[in-house]
């Protein structure tokens, strides 16, 4: 017996778990990424000669096989909202990421720099990298397969479908403003934060935009529009071509210095808009949600893993302290501000206040942001911080999530017709 051998096995045990765990988990509380991070945490635990990862050591790898999974389930989660994009409708979302997202780096930042004592670099990058939202991990809390009717999300799905989509690239300048930071020595006045507002804040999400709804309106023309039937795709069915579209978006995004991830979630939903009615849309949603599911059960296995051999030695009751109060108060609490006003009520507005799962984004920032600085040694620390708030939010969260939408979709007297397969 190989270690080759072994993981050959594995890799076939879980594509197939990720076929059939999310028919088996549809109703009950229990997400299919809390049980793959169990069969990681199982699997390290065993007398077996798996492979084991080490973010540190592989930042690398981690860094792209994270980068991904991300930018596939951003495509996933702009062609499945059904929603046409104007100011009003879209309300809730910007509210999250104009509100929600800029206190939750900064409160958890103060946490991290009060609690941990971290210096002020690290612990901004703390809050930048486990702010955004990632529904990603918990079908329950995101639109499902695209459909012919506009209306057919209810708010909270909604909400959190597109915070993820924006806030997945719009995290970003948090980010490089930790990692410049950090290169100045934690000293604020030689961070140059002019440059950082006009490169890092306005013209990347600029460029990012201005991809995507170019090559949003070139691929749906060509889609749907195009006068050779060779070029107009939406005849053959093909979904692979929804990977042609991400990792376009993505690398003109990143070549043009703009941000990527904002770039394909903005191609993503301007693919959906170029003809909003058609079947296409379901065969490139089907074909990313398969390519997502298997990346990020991989991901949560490997996690899993870490987990347990050594992953959390780094960490201390005031690390627990940060991750608990991250998840159970400062997410609720800032997601409740920033959707005082609107039209939802009470109880969707609490469960979208909630419901802000962190996952596979917060790994990928992680690794780009320890690539640049590494943050006064503190690496594992951050890993220990990160890995930790994650593996929480998929366990509470995944336990929670169907009981709680349940509850909520039979208080509103509907049928949870967008809830995934």
């Amino acid at each position: 017996m190989t270690p080759s051998d072994i993981v050959y096995t594995t890799l076939g045990l879980g594509a197939l778990a990720a076929a059939v765990l999310p028919r088996l988990l549809r109703r009950r509380p229990l997400s299919m990424p809390i049980v793959f991070l169990v069969i990681g945490a199982v699997a390290a635990a065993l007398p077996v000669p798996l492979p084991q990862v080490d973010p540190v050591a592989d930042r690398v790898w981690v860094e792209h096989v994270t980068e991904v999974c991300v930018i596939v389930s951003l495509m996933g989660a702009g062609l499945a909202i059904n929603r046409p994009f104007t100011p009003r409708s879209w309300a809730g979302p910007w509210r999250l990421i104009g509100i929600t997202l800029p206190l939750t780096v900064v409160a958890t930042a103060m946490s991290a720099w009060l609690l941990l004592g971290w210096p002020v670099a690290a612990a901004l990058l703390a809050g930048a990298l486990l702010a955004p939202t990632d529904p990603v991990l918990a079908a329950e809390v995101r639109v499902g397969e695209p459909t012919d009717d506009e209306d057919d999300e209810d708010e909270v799905r909604f909400a959190l479908t597109a915070e993820a989509g924006l806030n997945d690239g719009l995290a970003f300048p948090f980010v490089l403003a930790a990692v410049a930071l950090a290169a100045a020595g934690g000293a604020w006045s030689q961070a140059g934060w002019g440059r950082w507002f006009v490169v890092d804040v306005l013209v990347k999400v600029a460029v990012g935009v201005v991809v995507g709804l170019a090559l949003g309106r070139l691929l749906g023309w060509m889609f749907f529009r195009a006068g050779a039937s060779a070029l107009r795709l939406s005849g053959h069915m093909e979904g692979f071509v929804a990977l042609a579209a991400t990792f376009l978006s993505y690398g003109i995004a990143e070549l043009a210095h703009g941000y990527g991830f904002l770039a394909v979630f903005v191609t993503a939903c301007t693919i959906r808009a170029a003809e909003r009615d058609h079947g296409y849309h379901k065969v490139l949603h089907e074909f990313t949600e398969q390519i997502e599911r298997l990346l990020t059960a991989a991901l949560l296995v490997l996690l899993g893993g870490y987990l347990v051999t050594g992953g959390l030695s780094e960490l201390t009751w005031w690390t627990v302290l940060v991750a608990l109060g991250l998840i159970l108060v400062i997410r609720p609490v800032t997601g409740w501000i920033a959707q005082l006003g609107l039209p939802a009520g009470p109880r969707e507005r609490a469960v979208t206040a909630v419901f802000g799962l962190r996952g596979i984004g917060s790994l990928f920032y992680l690794s780009y942001a320890l690539g640049h600085d590494d943050f006064a040694g503190l690496a594992e620390e951050l890993w220990a911080l990160t890995a930790l708030t994650v593996a929480l939010s998929v366990l509470l969260h995944g336990v929670s999530a169907t009981p709680v939408i349940r509850r909520l979709d039979q208080l509103r007297g509907t049928r949870p017709t967008d809830t995934p397969p």
